[in-house]
C-alpha cells in the first residue's frame, strides 16, 4: 500500500449521480452502510458491495492465505528506497512529512501537558518500510519508537538507516524495536505506546482484519493514548488493487469501521499539496473514549450589550 494514482479504469467508472426518492417513501428506503456500497478493482471491473468483493478475494481460508502472501511478496520485490516504497512518487515525501508534523504537533499540545515535553513518549510506527516516517518525524518527538514492517529487507534498511553509525539521535531519542510481523499477527506490549502511527498499510488488511488489529492494539496505548491512521481515500465505496492485493477505502467506509473497533474521530484533516493525479489522502487521529462536548454559550454580559446603532 502506498501512495497512488487513481487508475485509469477507475476514474472512468466514477459517477456523481444522486438520487433522491420521494418524500412519501423516505422513510422506507432501506439505510445502506459504506461496505454495500458498489466499488471497483484496478481494471475497472464493478462489484455490487465491499462483501461481494471479499467473497471473491477472501471467501475460503486458502484464499485468505494467499491474499496476504501476495502481498507481501510484491513489496519484496520493490527496492528499499523512498521512492521505492513509495511507489515512485518520492518527490512527495517532504509534503507528507510537513502534513504529518502540523497535524501531530496539534494532537500532542491537546492530548499532553506541554505537548509531552515532560513525559516519556513512545511511539509504534505500522507499516514502517524504511524507516521514512521514524526517521523524518517520530524520532524528533517520541523518546522511543518500535517499528513493525512484514517486508524483511525494508526492515533491515530501516535498521541499518536508525543505527547511530547513519543516524544522529541521542540517547532520548532512540528507535528501540524491529518487528518483522505483519500487522494481522501483531499484539502490543500492554500500556506501551503514546501514539500508534498507521500509514499507508492498513489497505492490505480485510475487514475483519482490520478490526480485530484496532481491538488488540487498544490494549497497547497508555492513558490518553490514540492512534494516527494516515491513508489514501477513494471518492466513493472502494478500489481494490490487484496487484498488490489491497483495498482503498471511502471516508464513510473507514467510519464504518472505526465504529466496528469501537474507536472513536478525535480529529481530522485532509493532506495537502500532492499531484492532482493520486488519490486524496486523510489523516484520522481515533482515541478509546468519546471525546469531551464542549457547549459554546453566550456570556449574560454579551448577550445583554446594547447593539451599536449604525
Amino acid at each position: 500500500m502506498w501512495i497512488r494514482p487513481i487508475p485509469k479504469a477507475v476514474s472512468s467508472t466514477i459517477s456523481h449521480k444522486i438520487i433522491f426518492s420521494p418524500p412519501f417513501l423516505r422513510n422506507r428506503v432501506k439505510t445502506t452502510t459504506a461496505m454495500e456500497a458498489a466499488g471497483t478493482d484496478s481494471d475497472g471491473r464493478e462489484f455490487k458491495s465491499a462483501q461481494e468483493m471479499w467473497r471473491e478475494q477472501i471467501g475460503d481460508d486458502n484464499k485468505k492465505t494467499l491474499w496476504y502472501r501476495e502481498g507481501v511478496a510484491y513489496w519484496e520485490g520493490v527496492e528499499a528506497s523512498v521512492d521505492g516504497v513509495l511507489g515512485g512518487f518520492g518527490q512527495v515525501n517532504d509534503a507528507d512529512i510537513k502534513g504529518s508534523e502540523a497535524f501531530l504537533n496539534t494532537l500532542l499540545h491537546e492530548r499532553f501537558g506541554d505537548a509531552g515535553r515532560n513525559q516519556h513518549l513512545v511511539a509504534l510506527d505500522c507499516g514502517s518500510g524504511i524507516g521514512r516516517i521514524t526517521k523524518n518525524l517520530l524520532i524528533r518527538y517520541f523518546n522511543e519508537v518500535d517499528l513493525l514492517e512484514p517486508v524483511s529487507h525494508f526492515l533491515d534498511a530501516a535498521r541499518e538507516c536508525l543505527s547511530q553509525e547513519h543516524f544522529v539521535a541521542s540517547d532520548v531519542h532512540k528507535a528501540t524495536n524491529f518487528y518483522c510481523v505483519p500487522l494481522q499477527e501483531f499484539t502490543p506490549d500492554a500500556g506501551r505506546y503514546n501514539v500508534i502511527w498507521v500509514q499507508w498499510c492498513i489497505g492490505h488488511l480485510t475487514d475483519d482484519d482490520f478490526i480485530s488489529f484496532f481491538k488488540r492494539a487498544k490494549v497497547g496505548l497508555k492513558p490518553g493514548g490514540f492512534f494516527i491512521l494516515k491513508e489514501n481515500i477513494a471518492r466513493n465505496g472502494f478500489v481494490l488493487d490487484k496487484e498488490d492485493r489491497s483495498i482503498t477505502r471511502s471516508d464513510l467506509y473507514f467510519k464504518e469501521l472505526f465504529r466496528q473497533c469501537g474507536l472513536h474521530l478525535y480529529k481530522m484533516k485532509a493532506q495537502k499539496g500532492l499531484p492532482e493525479e493520486l488519490f486524496a489522502v486523510k489523516m484520522y487521529a481515533l482515541t478509546t473514549e468519546a471525546p469531551k462536548k464542549v457547549h459554546k454559550t453566550r456570556s449574560k454580559v454579551q448577550s445583554n450589550r446594547p447593539a451599536i446603532i449604525k
